[in-house]
């Protein structure tokens, strides 16, 4: 199985879906009278946590893949373990982005209201909140980047395809 990085431009696709989603939310709750806008801060907290959480497998997985077979500690990271870590972290990353747009929307169509104490309240519960979710979109990039295996010593591995081309060099040179 060949897992692939999450494309740059998938973030941005989370980020202003979650824009518009956030923007959309807050006309409606003008228009309608029902205010939906804001966030508790347990959200922001539990977001924290989670990207804490994420990051902290990743780096023990990065750990355990690149040291070496022999010099491993007799205790083992599950492949399963580390397949639904990256998964955990993808996953991490594109909400982070999706979610980040989302507060961000919110915050870009009530700052018009400030002046009011619920507005004012929510915005700023808004943006500690996207401020959590950039990070755990940070958090969930370098976590799948931590994620990632060493090169075997198949034919891939930088360090034997240019063992071969030296040789062929070599050969070359004592042919001439």
């Amino acid at each position: 199985m060949k897992v692939r990085r999450t494309p740059w431009w998938q973030y941005v696709i989370g980020a202003v879906l979650g824009l518009l989603a956030g923007m959309g939310l807050a006309l409606y709750g003008e228009q309608s009278g029902l205010s939906l806008i804001g966030t508790p801060w347990v959200v922001a907290g539990l977001l924290a946590v989670l990207g804490l959480i994420v990051l902290v497998l990743a780096l023990q997985v990065h750990k355990y893949a690149n040291t070496d077979p022999k010099k491993r500690p007799h205790s083992f990271i599950n492949p399963t373990v580390a397949v639904n870590t990256l998964v955990l972290a993808k996953a991490l990353g594109l909400a982070g982005a999706a979610l980040a747009g989302w507060y961000v929307g919110q915050i870009l169509m009530s700052v018009s209201h400030i002046e009011a104490p619920f507005y004012h309240d929510a915005i700023i519960q808004c943006a500690v909140t996207a401020v959590v979710c950039v990070a755990d979109m940070i958090i969930g990039i370098i976590g799948e980047w931590l994620c990632q295996l060493p090169p075997n010593e198949g034919p891939e591995n930088p360090k034997l395809a240019e063992a071969k081309r030296r040789q062929e060099v070599a050969k070359a040179y004592r042919e001439q």
